[in-house]
This record gives C-alpha cells, sequence and structure tokens, in this order.
C-alpha cells in the first residue's frame, strides 16, 4: 500500500515541478495551498488538546512508523496485518470518537474561518447580546437582595484592577453571573470586570471614592463604584445588599435606583452607541471624502 502510495506521490512531485517551469505563477496556488493545510493542521492540534483525540492521535502516528518500519525490514506478516487494520480502522474511528470529530467540528465552525468570511456576529450585536445577558443577571440579583458589582472596561483599559482578583476570561452568561455573587462564594466579596466581551476577572479590589459628601447610607460597593468610575471611563453597576436597588457610576457619578429600562438605555448607549456610532460615521465620512476627491479629480481631467 505504502509503496504504491510512495509512487503515485514521486509522479505527482514530479508532475508539478514540470508544470512549475512552464507557468512560474503557479506557485501562488502552492503557497496559498500550503497557508490553508497549515491553518487546518493548527486548528486541529489545538482543538486535539483539549480532548481525548489527541491520545489517539500519538497511537495513530506511532501504528503508521510501526508499519513502516515492518516494510522496511521485510516483516510481512506483520506488515499485512497492521496494514489490514489501518485500511479498516478509519471507520472504527471515525464510529468510536464521533462526539469529539462533532465537536471539533463545531469549534471549527465557530472559528476564524467563519470570521473571516464574514459569518461570524458583528460586535455590535454581540455587545448588545452580552449586555441583555447581563441585565437578566442583574434583575435576578436585585430581586434575590444579593449584593453586586459590575465594572464594564471602555477605552482606558483596567489590566492593574483585572490582575487583582481571579483571572477567568469566561464567556458572558446571566447563571455565571449570578453564581459569582452568590453569599459566601469564594468569588462573591469584590468586582467582576467585562472587557472585550468576556467576563475577564472576578473579585477584583477598586478604589475607594475619598469624597466627603457621598451620603452615609451608601456602603462599600457604592463607594467603590464612584472611585473606579472616577479613575476611568469605565461604567458600573451596583446592587445593593440591603434594599436589592440598583445603581450606576460614571465619572464619579452615582445614579441610584435605576429601572430595569433606564439601565439598558444607559449600557447600549455609552457601550455600544458612543463607541461603535463613531466609528461608523468616521467610516462613512472617509467614503463621503473618497468620492469626493474621486470626482474632482475626474472634473479636472
Amino acid at each position: 500500500m505504502f509503496e504504491e502510495l510512495n509512487k503515485k506521490m514521486q509522479i505527482d512531485v514530479t508532475q508539478y515541478l514540470n508544470d512549475l517551469r512552464a507557468n512560474p505563477l503557479s506557485i501562488i496556488p502552492l503557497i496559498l495551498d500550503i497557508i490553508a493545510v497549515l491553518v487546518l493542521v493548527y486548528s486541529f492540534v489545538k482543538i486535539a488538546k483539549k480532548s481525548r483525540v489527541l491520545q489517539l492521535l500519538k497511537g495513530i502516528v506511532l501504528l503508521i512508523v510501526i508499519t513502516l518500519l515492518s516494510g522496511i525490514f521485510k516483516l510481512r506478516i506483520l506488515n499485512f496485518i497492521l496494514t489490514s487494520i489501518m485500511t479498516y480502522g478509519v471507520i472504527a474511528i471515525i464510529v468510536i470518537f464521533q462526539p469529539e470529530l462533532r465537536r471539533a467540528l463545531e469549534q471549527l465552525g465557530s472559528s476564524t474561518f467563519t470570521k473571516l468570511l464574514g459569518i461570524e456576529k458583528s460586535i455590535i450585536d454581540k455587545t448588545k447580546e452580552d449586555i441583555y445577558k447581563i441585565l437578566i443577571a442583574i434583575q435576578e440579583l436585585a430581586k434575590e437582595r444579593t449584593g453586586a458589582l459590575i465594572v464594564f472596561e471602555r477605552e482606558i483599559k483596567l489590566q492593574d484592577i483585572i490582575e487583582s482578583g481571579v483571572e477567568m476570561d469566561a464567556i458572558i452568561s446571566p447563571q455565571l453571573i449570578v453564581n459569582i455573587f452568590v453569599e459566601n462564594t469564594p468569588l462573591h466579596d469584590g468586582a467582576i470586570i467585562i472587557a472585550n466581551n468576556k467576563i475577564a476577572s472576578a473579585a477584583c479590589i477598586l478604589p475607594l471614592s475619598a469624597d466627603k459628601d457621598i451620603a452615609k447610607e451608601l456602603g462599600t460597593r457604592h463607594r467603590a463604584a464612584m472611585g473606579i468610575s472616577k479613575e476611568s471611563d469605565a461604567i458600573v453597576v451596583v446592587v445593593s445588599e440591603e434594599t436589592g436597588k440598583i445603581s450606576i457610576a460614571k465619572d464619579g457619578t452615582l445614579i441610584a435606583d435605576v429601572k430595569e429600562d433606564a439601565l439598558k438605555r444607559i449600557l447600549i448607549k455609552y457601550l455600544v452607541t458612543s463607541r461603535f456610532g463613531a466609528e461608523e460615521r468616521e467610516s462613512k465620512i472617509t467614503k463621503i471624502k473618497g468620492k469626493f476627491m474621486k470626482s474632482k479629480e475626474k472634473g479636472n481631467m
């Protein structure tokens, strides 16, 4: 089997080299081909590391090496058995590792290739979706009167704050956020940081506001919210443990007892509209300028 494959490869390589001499530009598809294969191999290995597939790959490589050696040293019986196993073993592998293969294809479908093809959700839609998930968690925390402190990173990075807590880099979900703030759990005391559409860190320590005019009934969470919002451009949501009321801090100012609809509008405004709206406006202005310059050049001609 391997001898026939080797002969076929030699013929194909010779034919390709002859074609390359005749048409040097045909090297471009070769480069693209190699890049595509490398990306696929890298993606497969990355996925395989997180499952049982990696152990399977080691076994397959070992089997191939033994089969090659048995052919080189003329161990005909062993070579025949191993070649037969490899011929029909592919079907067995597909059946045994069907869950892993399905998961790998799902992950591949939701990774870099979909982003390159433009299939992936836009960052605006993803941010809005994350805001809705966080709002669900906030309402649940408020209903149960569970204290919470949620910091939304904006333009000013909060890496030092992130490093002060337990780094998570977790996908945003209402269940996870509620679980983090449940009383007497390891991460409930402190703030969570939302950055790059992820829960970046939990149990983070925030600077407290030194403002002496803050109402005495406001607790440590509210002071921390005002402190970090004053030192950065972050938006901070606080759920009171005593009353279950929701507050929001921006630029060192605290707005108390914010209702769900108002909170949603504020978060959409400062996390989506003010950020991506400016980018879209700049893009439109650039396009208009480009069209104007082209029309001007045509007029001069």
